[in-house]
């Protein structure tokens, strides 16, 4: 009986003490934050905010990167958590401002800045997440015009 309870809590140990399995592919971030203004203002709505590495794409490991603005056009960039940061790298913005739909939980409508910065080739917001050094991006001027 003594064996089976030391064996049991030698099991219960060992198990506990494993890494998990995703640990090994979680890359290492740095904090990126930022301010959107539009025209001039701050927004009303939040935005969708989508990175996009420019440089050598890991195509093992992948991550996304982004965010949605809070009230006052404040944002974080997150990869793993909320507000963790992004991989080192060089990056661009994407935005999309739509409303959002508290019934479908989803946003819909057209996208309030004209489509200006939906895609990686029309978006001049570039930047690189340099290793073991936090990134502030100021604040970044979208029109709607």
């Amino acid at each position: 009986m003594i064996r089976l309870i030391l064996s049991l809590v030698l099991t219960t140990f060992l198990l506990l003490s494993c890494k998990s399995p995703e640990e090994p592919f979680t890359k290492k971030t740095y904090p990126v934050k930022g301010k959107i203004m539009v025209d001039g203002k701050e927004p009303d709505f939040p935005l969708q905010i989508t990175c996009h590495n420019t440089g050598e794409i890991d195509t093992e490991h992948p991550t996304a990167s982004g965010s949605i603005s809070k009230r006052g056009g404040t944002f974080e960039l997150s990869t793993y958590t909320t507000g963790d940061g992004i991989p080192p790298g060089d990056y661009v913005l994407t935005f999309v401002w739509k409303k959002f739909d508290v019934m479908s939980r989803s946003y819909t409508g057209p996208d309030k800045l004209n489509k200006r910065y939906d895609e990686p080739e029309k978006s001049d917001i570039k930047f690189s997440v340099v290793e073991g050094k936090p990134t502030d991006l100021g604040i970044i001027e979208l029109t709607t015009k």
